[in-house]
């Protein structure tokens, strides 16, 4: 950020108030593409998932693809939207090496699904974004500029006809904050519903922010910015907030701000100009005629809405106050579909050894372990993660400390024996014979030689130095090995020593 718009945005409090609006592409994870039966996977070698409506030949006549259609409306749903029963596939006209029709399909005045909501909290209070409205649409191809280290441009045509929704929000967004947590909401929904990987670098969830600002108590909105081709949460709200304190700047100056369209240079701390916008494009839109307006019955949209899983907030309230987790328990476990998952059958599984233990009792237990040992070896990609041993295996492992077989200390040893060798929890146990030492007699004849190996400290702890009855702990474990079953060592001590 340049030093003037630092003085600028430290000067005083603004009189100017941001509006910002976000659009957001979200590929759907449909295996074909919306118009062919072409791959719609990532990471291919360029211009190997292609099929003739994927490059506009002539003669090629797109077919919808109705597991896209389906995944759309589950997101809209889970969104709060109104979803139409009618709407229709249009042309969006415009010239680009990515586009070898010469336009998009995509939906312009009866888009699918309106009026959704997005719930998030700013300084601990909730706030609730408007959305505009969702349409499908086909993506374009992808350009590779400098290819070869030269001038050339080239085209791969893998991602032309990925099935994408824009999601498009009102003007409701005050702050770069509240966009950056519209964002990470957004994401979360789809995420869980099992729509969207929500992969910003790969470009499965991209967003565009318009920015403008007006002065405070103006109804009338500014002339707005366009952020294009920002691929982190972080950077967007980066973005956002240089453009705000830019634009403030510009005006105070008296300056104006052209509508234009910028993107971010996280390099030099600033937005940077891409293209002049003065006036909206003329996408010369009309209906698509090889295509038939999409209509969807009631039933099969209650279908849909059948069929939508429990979303990480409605998870997060449930495991408050059914398992008794904390806020923040509750948020680091619901921070991925997949751990998610792992967490509920691991607590699932030990209830069913537990049948006498509380439930908030045992989610505790697993919760902690998981977000103490599980989630340090855990790596998360999309919608999979790779978590290094089973719910069943994790469960088995937390029933072997709940029958005092081993202690909570042995537990973790256990796990990264797990996760090296692939063996159960009670194979290492038994291979290693590390087993607790649960028999009184024996734990009693450990704690006398203890104690007769120290009389002095005997003396001070009966003379009232009661914090020596960790030095005995201590001295006990040492001497079994970390066998002894801590708990009865320290009953043992208590009797022995007469307190």
């Amino acid at each position: 950020m340049s030093t003037a718009l630092k003085e600028h945005n430290a000067s005083s409090k603004s009189a100017f108030e941001p509006v910002i609006g976000l659009e957001v592409h979200a590929q759907l994870l449909s295996h074909s593409k919306l118009f062919s039966t072409a791959s719609a996977a990532f990471g291919a070698a360029p211009n190997t998932q292609i099929a003739p409506v994927c490059l506009g030949l002539p003669g090629a006549l797109p077919v919808l693809n109705a597991k896209a259609v389906e995944m759309a409306v589950q997101a809209a749903l889970a969104l709060g939207c109104s979803v139409r029963p009618w709407s229709r596939f249009d042309r969006k006209h415009y010239f680009y090496p990515d586009l070898p029709k010469g336009y998009q399909i995509s939906q312009f005045d009866r888009p699918y699904a309106e009026e959704g909501k997005v719930e998030i909290q700013i300084d601990n209070k909730p706030r609730t974004l408007r959305i505009q409205r969702i349409h499908m649409e086909e993506d374009a191809a992808k350009n590779i500029h400098g290819a070869g280290g030269g001038s050339d441009t080239l085209v791969d045509f893998n991602r032309s006809g990925v099935p994408l929704i824009e999601i498009v929000s009102h003007p409701d967004m005050r702050s770069a904050a509240e966009a950056e947590a519209y964002l990470r909401q957004l994401r979360e929904v789809l995420l869980f519903v099992g729509v969207n990987d929500g992969n910003l670098e790969e470009g499965s969830f991209r967003c565009d922010a318009n920015v403008s600002i007006r002065p405070v108590g103006q109804e009338k909105f500014g002339t707005r910015v366009e952020l294009k081709n920002i691929n982190s949460f972080r950077f967007v709200r980066k973005a956002i907030e240089y453009e705000i304190i830019r634009q403030e700047a510009l005006i105070s100056g008296g300056g104006t701000v052209v509508q234009e369209t910028r993107t971010w240079s996280d390099g030099q701390g600033k937005t940077l100009a891409m293209r002049g916008k003065e006036e909206a494009h003329d996408y010369r839109y009309f209906p698509d005629p090889d295509l038939p307006p999409l209509v969807l019955r009631e039933s099969f949209i209650a279908e849909q809405k059948e069929k939508l899983p429990e979303l990480a907030e409605a998870k997060r309230e449930r495991w408050q106050s059914e398992l008794g987790l904390t806020e923040k328990d509750a948020e680091v476990l619901s921070g991925h579909p997949a751990v998610a998952g792992f967490f509920e059958q691991s607590v699932q599984l030990c209830k069913k050894q537990w049948p006498s233990k509380k439930t908030d009792a045992i989610g505790k237990r697993v919760a902690n372990f998981v977000q103490g040992e599980v989630l340090r070896h855990t790596q998360t990609t999309g919608l999979e993660a790779n978590i290094p041993v089973t719910a069943q295996d994790l469960a088995e492992l937390l029933i072997l400390v709940e029958d005092n077989v081993i202690s909570g200390k042995m537990a973790k040893d256990v796990f990264s024996a797990m996760i090296s060798t692939g063996h159960t929890p009670k194979q290492i146990v038994d291979e290693q014979g590390l087993a607790q030492v649960t028999d009184v007699g024996a734990i009693d004849a450990e704690v006398q030689k203890v104690l007769d190996a120290n009389p002095d400290k005997v003396a001070q702890y009966k003379d009232g130095k009661q914090s020596l009855i960790g030095f005995f702990v201590g001295q006990v474990m040492r001497a079994t090995g970390g066998a002894a079953n801590p708990k009865l060592v320290n009953e043992s001590l208590r009797r022995l020593l007469g307190s």
